[in-house]
């Protein structure tokens, strides 16, 4: 997901997104360790994905805060 997509989203939106993609990530490293993983680069993808959203929802914190 591309980090310019992600601005456009609501923050209640990409905190659900957050909480997919999370458990998505569990159930893939649990397949990973099972044996029943075939493409392993999604793991990669996605926990790049969730750096994003973290990322942005920071910046939108930080927006929020006045100083």
């Amino acid at each position: 997901m591309k980090p310019n997509d992600l601005r456009k989203v609501s923050t209640t939106d990409l905190q659900k997104k957050k909480i997919e993609s999370t458990q998505e990530l569990f159930n893939l490293k649990f397949q990973l360790h099972t044996g029943r993983l075939e493409n392993t680069s999604k793991l990669k993808l996605l926990r790049k994905d969730i750096a994003r959203i973290n990322t942005i929802l920071k910046e939108t914190n930080a927006e929020g805060v006045s100083i």
